[in-house]
């Protein structure tokens, strides 16, 4: 524990209360629907055989991390988040499922990654984006890469608005993106929407990564779908907790985030909502040698 770097609230920049148990629970429910998207918990090619070293980036409440143990009792498999909360809530998890292959750190994805060189088969980061400022993208695929083993995989998962047919849930987005731009942890140039999925690829080409793949996936979340009531749960939760943050970013007043709540609630739950939301999932490879 002596190695942890203490959480500061000057440097959490995550715009939601990751402490509210009500993040806790959905980041849990938005994992296994992530995972259920993108058709399993590992990239294809990564090989599970044999031991192997598993790093989750910003992990949260470790449900990919307790997961990828679970069904995979060869790999060690480590998560690392700011917030202490999560972390020891994932250590509890890990133990009362006899999980001796599930491993969590309290640390800061925007310094220095407090692992020695070649640590690691591959790397699993999702959804960075609620606290990356784009400066510092370069920097951690630098750490991953540092930290990964000759071959090793770094695995880059996010995702922007989702597109619905929804006023409400239109205005709510919206206010989102410009929030983020405002707040500098956007790459959309007008704040019209996250823009972080085209960057994926990039931060892996320029970090020197080969072998590279980027795989769209979306999750249909129309009324009468699998994931329908999963996503719209997501959604009414994340609300509430991205509420402060749009408040403090002063993109819209109480008044109007209320009503846009309002509408969407109606709008969601109506028998013909449509809703798709985009990912993308990037992956390199370090190269074995120089120059290979």
């Amino acid at each position: 524990m002596s190695e942890e770097q203490p959480m500061s609230r000057k440097t959490n920049r995550y715009i939601m209360d990751q402490e509210n148990a009500m993040e806790m629970a959905r980041l849990l429910l938005q994992d296994r629907v992530i995972t259920q998207a993108m058709a399993g918990l590992l990239p294809d090619s990564f090989a599970a055989d044999g031991r192997r070293e598993v790093l989750d980036i910003a992990c949260g409440p470790g449900g990919w991390v307790l997961d990828v143990a679970q069904s995979y009792p060869t790999i060690q498999v480590t998560g690392i988040d700011l917030d202490r909360s999560l972390v020891e809530y994932g250590r509890v998890q890990a133990a009362a499922l006899g999980l001796e292959n599930a491993h969590f750190r309290v640390m800061d994805a925007t310094r220095p990654l407090k692992f020695a060189d070649s640590s690691f088969d591959l790397i699993n980061a999702r959804l960075l984006f609620g606290f990356m400022l784009p400066q510092h993208w370069p920097k951690l695929v630098a750490e991953c890469s540092r930290i990964l083993r000759p071959g090793g995989m770094l695995r880059l998962t996010e995702c922007e608005a989702a597109v619905t047919n929804s006023a409400g849930f239109e205005q709510i987005a919206g206010y989102l993106t410009q929030a983020l731009k405002l707040a500098r942890q956007s790459f959309s140039p007008t704040g019209t929407t996250i823009g972080i999925t085209p960057m994926l690829r990039r931060f892996l080409q320029d970090a020197g990564f080969t072998h590279l793949q980027s795989r769209p996936f979306v999750i249909d979340w129309s009324a009468g779908t699998e994931a329908h009531q999963s996503t719209v749960e997501n959604f009414f939760v994340g609300f509430q907790l991205v509420q402060p943050f749009l408040l403090k970013m002063q993109v819209a007043s109480e008044e109007q985030l209320e009503q846009a709540y309002e509408q969407a609630n109606r709008e969601l739950q109506a028998d013909n909502f449509c809703g798709l939301w985009y990912y993308l999932s990037a992956c390199g490879e370090k190269p074995s040698a120089a120059g290979s």
